[in-house]
């Protein structure tokens, strides 16, 4: 097996502190040449990728959310979600404002803002807080765009 010892996810909230999470993986050695090929893709080739296996397989990437104990009564009301979805399902008639609304509320380049929006349906941003959805949906609706939380 290879292991990976450089593996990081960063977090970044609402008020911009950055938590940085290691974490050690272990890859079997029949899967080594494909996790070194999917290492060196970028957000939108890995976004198009696990569109791909969507459709071709019939599958959902979304985490799947259990709500309730196993004791909890059907009359117990489920937790409220945090963390939202903003999806952008058309880009609309004014694309150019568009793909600046996708850079700036995302911090983008204009590169890959504007393949987002050329891949519109897309997720723009996954776990995103009520608030900043609502923000980014605003700005993206404002500049001509058709934006959905979910």
């Amino acid at each position: 097996m290879r292991r990976i010892n450089s593996l990081k996810i960063i977090i970044m909230d609402e008020t911009n502190k950055v938590e940085e999470v290691k974490k050690e993986v272990e890859v079997p050695a029949k899967f080594k040449a494909l996790v070194e090929q999917i290492e060196t893709m970028s957000v939108l080739e890995l976004n198009e990728l696990v569109k791909l296996f969507e459709e071709k397989f019939g599958v959902s990437a979304q985490a799947t959310v259990v709500a309730g104990g196993a004791g909890a009564g059907a009359g117990e009301g489920a937790e409220a979600k945090d963390s939202f979805a903003v999806t952008l399902t058309a880009a609309g008639d004014q694309k150019v404002q568009v793909i600046k609304a996708v850079k700036d509320k995302l911090g983008l380049g204009l590169k890959d803002a504007k393949d987002l929006v050329d891949a519109a349906p897309s997720v723009l941003k996954a776990e995103a807080k009520k608030d900043e959805a609502e923000e980014i949906k605003k700005a993206i609706e404002e500049a001509g765009g058709s934006v959905e939380i979910k």
